[in-house]
């Protein structure tokens, strides 16, 4: 299993690099922050750092959308990363939410999104690319051997489908079993029955993790506080789904939904971060279920099992009160152990 630590870019710049550079030397694999242009500083400038800096460690967004940036633009940016630094990156898309509406738009839709998931691979690996209107364009700089893969998050049935369909990769944002079980299954469905080989999808499950000492009540009070934002967040997608599907639908499974009826609304300027006002509703059994919190033999059990249901990459989010001893203590017991 391959390990990523995702990030938000707040300043200072220089702390995210030393995080991603402190991940690289306890065995992660990938390096992912947010992409809100209002509430953080601009990644891509932040990756051109992290890349040099590092030595094998993929970046990229978790995620990107197609309009902040057009698709030929968000390619190019990728594809000259590529060029300096030998394909070292990775294009997470999805709707925007955060992205969107904190400057006051609409997430995007699937059709929209399907068309920039072709425009971007394709141009990022040097083909051309159909912009529409009648303007096909090529970068005609990329060199042989160049690549984009472009991996899209995803929860409702139709997002689901179309990942299977096209994505080169799968975010799945929360790591509770019986869902990835449920959305993994989608996709793959999905991908076999448009003739693709499901085992080429790669799957990433995305979620807060938080080490405790112990299983002591307080410790693991503490920590489920850390991460209880992410239910907060998740809940935002969930109730987009709500509001297409209705409260009961087969559509979306009662997991996802139940939790969220007591949802008041929700402030962008606390997304992501621990000690969000707007995440009070949020259970502790949506916690635990949702992120990975307690001693490091919880970790491992999890992350076993959710390698079993076909999870290729565990991304953690680093978003609270223990941020370095998160990522050693990973480095140390957790990857070891899982990948033993």
């Amino acid at each position: 299993m391959d390990f990523g630590l995702v990030l938000q870019t707040d300043p200072p710049a220089s702390r995210v690099i030393d995080l991603m550079r402190r991940a690289e030397r306890n065995g992660f694999s990938h390096g992912w922050t947010f992409d809100s242009a209002v509430l953080w500083q601009e990644p891509f400038v932040i990756y051109s750092q992290i890349l040099a800096q590092t030595e094998r460690l993929t970046v990229g967004p978790m995620v990107t959308n197609p309009s902040t940036r057009t698709p030929e633009v968000t390619a190019s940016t990728f594809a000259t990363l590529n060029d300096m630094f030998g394909n070292r990156t990775v294009c997470g898309i999805g709707r925007g939410d955060s992205a969107m509406r904190v400057a006051g738009r609409r997430p995007n839709t699937l059709a929209r999104i399907s068309e920039a998931i072709k425009v971007i691979r394709a141009l990022g690996r040097g083909d051309a690319a159909d912009l529409g209107g009648g303007a096909v364009v090529k970068f005609p700089w990329v060199g042989p051997g160049a690549r984009l893969p472009v991996w899209m998050a995803a929860y409702g049935p139709k997002a689901l489908k179309m990942t299977g369909e096209e994505a080169d990769g799968f975010i799945l944002q929360l790591a509770d079993l019986y869902l990835t079980e449920y959305m993994v299954k989608a996709v793959k469905d999905a991908a076999k029955a448009a003739g693709r080989d499901p085992g080429e999808v790669r799957i990433c499950v995305a979620a807060p993790a938080y080490v405790t000492a112990d299983d002591s009540p307080e410790a693991l009070a503490h920590a489920r506080d850390q991460c209880r934002w992410f239910g907060g967040m998740v809940g935002n997608h969930v109730a987009d789904l709500v509001s297409k599907y209705g409260e009961h639908s087969a559509q979306v499974p009662e997991e996802l939904t139940e939790y969220i009826k007591s949802r008041q609304g929700y402030d962008y300027a606390h997304h992501g971060r621990s000690g969000n006002p707007d995440t009070e509703f949020v259970p502790d059994e949506i916690v635990d279920r949702f992120c990975l919190v307690g001693p490091p033999e919880w970790h491992i059990e999890k992350l076993t099992a959710l390698r079993a249901l076909g999870v290729d990459q565990f991304a953690l989010y680093d978003m609270h009160d223990a941020q370095e001893a998160t990522i050693d203590a990973y480095g140390t017991q957790v990857i070891p152990a899982v990948n033993s």
